[in-house]
C-alpha cells in the first residue's frame, strides 16, 4: 500500500517485525533456512508426522497378523483341597470310589498354565488385502504430512518476505522523513526571502504533512515489529530472539520458468493430493478383497496346551474322567471358519465397492483441480514477472528524473517543488517495486508448491 502525504509518500504494510529492545540472541535466516526450520519445528507438521507413525504402526500390526495372529498364554495360582479317601482306594483309581471327597482341611498350592495358538492357513486374500490396505494407509498419511509441510512452508515463506518488505518500507519511510524536513526548511527559507510564489498556506500544508508522516511512521514501525513477531512464532523462537535476515535487501528470486507441461508432469507425480488419491484407490481396492473373502470358508491350524497340578491331588488315567486340579492336555488340528450371514457380507462388499468408486471420481476431480490451479499459478508468474519488469523500468526513469532535478537544484537552475515531486515519485515507485518483488517471489513459490516441488526439490531452486 502506498500512502501519499502532502508533498511526500510514506509506505505501510500490515504484516510483521522485530522488537525495539535489543534481544539477547540473534537468529540469522534466509529463505532456505526458514523452510527447513518450519519443517522441523512447526506443531502442525509434527502432529502430521505422528499420524504417519500411527499409520506405520497399523501397517506393522497388519503384517504381524500373517504369523500366529491369535496366540495367548495364561496362568493361575490358588489353593485347592486335598482328597479324603476313607476306603484307602489306590490313587490312580480314586474315580471308581464314590466315597472319595474333597478334604478342605488339607489345602495345598495349585498352579495352572495354558498356551493357545491359531495360525490361518488360507483366507482367500483377507490377510493379504488387510496388509495392502494398511500399507496404502501409511502411504496416504505420509502424503497428508507432505501436504501439511507444503502449506506450512508456503505460509512461512510469505512471513519471511513480509519481514523483508517491511524492512524496506521502514527505510523508505525514513527517507520520506528527510523529504519532509527538506521541504519545511526550503519553505521557511523562501518565506524569509519574501518569495512572492510562497505564502503561509504552503508552510501550513507542509506542517500538516509532517504530522501525517509522524502518524505513519509509528504505523510502519508497528507493522514491522508485527512481521518479525509472526515469523518468530512460525519458527517457534523465544521472544528474546531477534530475527535478522542474512541478506536484508528484498531481491527477486533467480528463477527460470519451465513450460507448463513440465510443471503439470511434476504435479501429477509429486503433488500430495495425487499421492493421497492413488493410495486411497489402492486401499479401497484391497478392502473389497477383504470383504469378499467372507463368502468363502477360511482354514486354520490350532494348538492348545494345558497343564495344571497340586501336590495333594492325583492324576486319573481314565480318558473319560480327569481331575481338573491335576492334568495335562493337548488339543490340535485344522478347522474351517465360514461366515453364514451372506446378506451382511453382500452389504459390506457393496459398501466397499461404492467407497472405491467414490475415491476414483474424487481422484479425477483432484487431478483436474490441481492442473487448473497449476496453470493459474504458472500464468501468474508470467504476469508478475512482466509487472516487475515494468516497475523496474519505471523506477529507473524516476531515478533519472531525480538525478536531473538534483543537478538543477545544486546549480540553482531548478526549483524545490520539482525536486520534491521527483523525490516523491521515486519513493512511491521504489515502494511499489519492492511490493512487486514480493509478489513475484511468492508467485514463484506458489507455483513450486502447486507442482509439489517446494520442499521436495528445494535445493535445486535455491542454490
Amino acid at each position: 500500500m502506498i500512502h501519499k502525504i502532502g508533498m511526500v509518500c510514506v509506505c505501510g504494510l500490515v504484516v510483521a517485525g522485530v522488537a525495539a529492545q535489543t534481544p539477547s540472541d540473534t537468529l540469522r535466516i534466509d529463505l532456505k533456512t526458514v523452510l527447513e526450520e518450519t519443517a522441523q519445528v512447526s506443531p502442525d507438521i509434527r502432529a502430521a508426522l505422528f499420524e504417519v507413525r500411527r499409520a506405520d504402526a497399523r501397517h506393522a500390526l497388519a503384517r504381524s497378523s500373517r504369523v500366529l495372529p491369535d496366540a495367548s498364554a495364561s496362568s493361575a495360582l490358588a489353593v485347592v483341597p486335598g482328597i479324603e479317601n476313607p476306603n484307602g482306594t489306590p490313587n490312580d483309581e480314586l474315580y471308581l470310589d464314590p466315597a472319595v471327597r474333597n478334604d478342605y482341611s488339607n489345602l495345598r498350592p495349585f498352579a495352572q498354565a495354558e498356551v493357545s495358538f491359531v495360525q490361518p492357513i488360507y483366507t482367500w486374500g483377507a490377510l493379504g488385502g488387510a496388509i495392502e490396505a494398511a500399507s496404502a494407509g501409511a502411504v496416504l498419511e505420509d502424503a497428508r504430512a507432505q501436504e501439511t509441510i507444503m502449506r506450512a512452508s508456503l505460509r512461512a515463506a510469505g512471513l519471511y518476505y513480509n519481514v523483508l518488505l517491511t524492512n524496506e518500507l521502514q527505510r523508505l519511510a525514513d527517507r520520506a522523513g528527510d523529504v519532509v524536513k527538506m521541504a519545511m526548511d526550503e519553505i521557511d527559507r523562501l518565506l524569509q526571502e519574501g518569495d512572492p510564489d510562497v505564502d503561509d498556506a504552503d508552510r501550513y500544508e507542509v506542517l500538516i504533512t509532517e504530522q501525517e508522516y509522524q502518524r505513519r511512521i509509528v504505523e510502519v514501525n508497528q507493522q514491522r515489529q508485527s512481521a518479525h513477531a509472526a515469523l518468530r512464532r512460525q519458527l517457534m523462537a523465544a521472544d528474546s530472539i531477534r530475527i535478522v535476515p542474512v541478506q536484508d535487501a528484498l531481491e527477486p528470486l533467480t528463477f527460470v520458468l519451465e513450460s507448463l507441461e513440465f510443471y503439470q508432469q511434476k504435479a501429477l507425480r509429486h503433488r500430495p493430493e495425487i499421492l493421497q488419491a492413488t493410495a486411497g484407490l489402492a486401499a479401497t481396492d484391497a478392502l473389497i478383497r477383504v470383504k469378499k473373502a467372507d463368502y468363502y470358508p477360511q482354514t486354520a491350524f490350532g494348538l492348545t496346551l494345558s497343564v495344571s497340578g497340586a501336590s495333594n491331588r492325583f492324576r486319573q488315567p481314565n480318558p473319560y474322567i480327569s481331575d481338573g486340579f491335576r492334568r495335562t492336555s493337548a488339543r490340535t488340528g485344522f478347522g474351517l471358519l465360514q461366515k453364514l450371514n451372506f446378506k451382511q457380507t453382500r452389504a459390506r462388499v457393496a459398501e466397499a465397492e461404492a467407497q472405491h468408486n467414490a475415491v476414483q471420481y474424487l481422484a479425477i476431480a483432484a487431478e483436474q483441480g490441481i492442473l487448473a490451479e497449476l496453470e493459474q499459478s504458472w500464468r501468474k508468474v508470467i504476469i508478475q514477472e512482466a509487472a516487475l519488469a515494468a516497475m523496474d523500468s519505471s523506477l529507473a526513469v524516476s531515478k533519472e528524473w531525480l538525478r536531473v532535478e538534483q543537478i538543477n537544484f545544486d546549480l540553482d537552475l531548478g526549483d524545490t517543488e520539482n525536486l520534491v515531486k521527483a523525490v516523491q515519485a521515486n519513493l512511491t515507485l521504489e515502494a511499489e517495486y519492492y511490493e512487486a518483488v514480493s509478489r513475484y517471489n511468492m508467485a514463484i513459490l506458489k507455483l513450486l508448491a502447486d507442482a509439489g516441488l517446494l520442499t521436495r526439490e528445494m535445493d535445486s531452486f535455491f542454490e
